[in-house]
């Protein structure tokens, strides 16, 4: 019988996990669903899989994973010669596009909500700064690629840390 419920708490984690990717594919937590599930099956299994230095791992490379994607595209705008104030631009456009195209468009909103906006936000702070359209324009560009960018890397430590905790929650733990 507890075989079945091995079966069942792997595939739940799996399941969340997998859920977890699609959501930080969508600019939601996912990671930290990704975490938390890996929590619950920790406790479930009274921390003889997924042990607490491993839950500790996952919420480190959460937090990296948050962090890269918040100033990616700051950092981006500043490889294209962005001022400081168009770096917060963007980083600033793109968490108010986000959260303005969160509502009416559920789904697909904030990815295009944050895209728009990492990309109004820096070009209208670097034309404030320099008063060049083109290179405002670029900024711009370059903000929004960014985010993508930045997106992206979060899709992929989202990936580790689910390989990370099912691999783990696949071992046999060690029975004296």
């Amino acid at each position: 019988m507890e075989d079945i419920w091995l079966i069942v708490a792997l595939s739940g984690l799996a399941v969340a996990c997998c859920v977890g990717v699609m959501l930080t594919a969508l600019r939601l937590p996912g990671t930290w669903l990704i975490v938390a599930s890996g929590s619950l099956f920790a406790w479930w299994s009274q921390w003889q899989r997924i042990t607490v230095t491993i839950i500790l791992a996952a919420i480190a490379i959460a937090a990296v994973a948050e962090v890269v994607e918040l100033f990616m595209s700051m950092f981006t705008a500043r490889k294209a010669g962005a001022s400081r104030r168009a770096s917060w631009g963007g980083l600033i456009g793109g968490i108010v596009g986000m959260l303005i195209l969160a509502v009416p468009v559920p789904i697909i909103g904030p990815i295009f909500g944050a895209l728009l906006g990492c990309f109004a936000g820096a070009t209208i702070a670097e034309l404030s700064v320099k008063q060049d359209f083109v290179q405002g324009t670029k900024v711009g560009i370059f903000s929004a690629m960014g985010f993508a960018l930045g997106a992206a890397a979060k899709v992929g430590f989202a990936l580790v840390i689910a390989g990370l905790l099912i691999s783990f929650a696949l071992q046999s733990p060690d029975i004296p």
